[in-house]
């Protein structure tokens, strides 16, 4: 059993910073490629970020500059740093992840989410 846990979100004002965490614990081999989406009040969830095993980055481009994503191996954790944040990034964020078990299989596990409340 392998599972995804999301931490970090809350209130922030416009063009503050927050940064989240996704911690994956169980039966961990290895982790592959990881990514964060977003899912706004009424819209449908939207990818964010990519991070592959060997540090690759990619991003949407409505967080393009602003946001990082990033992986420590060691800790089995997956970040996401955003930074100059706007009303627009109002979201509940989630982590998934493409993850090798101890049994070497490949499972697609997603995190439960954290809300992140951009606002005055």
């Amino acid at each position: 059993q392998v599972q995804l846990v999301e931490s970090g979100g809350g209130l922030v004002q416009p063009g503050g910073s927050l940064r989240l965490s996704c911690a994956a614990s169980g039966s961990i081999l290895d982790m592959n490629v990881m990514r964060w989406y977003r899912q706004a009040p009424g819209k449908e969830r939207e990818w964010v970020a990519t991070v592959t095993s060997g540090g690759t980055t990619n991003y949407a481009d409505s967080v393009k500059g602003r946001f990082t994503i990033s992986r420590d191996n060691a800790k089995n954790t997956v970040y996401l740093q955003m930074n100059s944040l706007k009303p627009e990034d109002t979201a509940v964020y989630y982590c998934k992840g493409h993850i090798r078990t101890t049994n070497f299989q490949y499972l697609e596990v997603w995190g439960q989410g954290t809300l992140v409340t951009v606002s005055s």
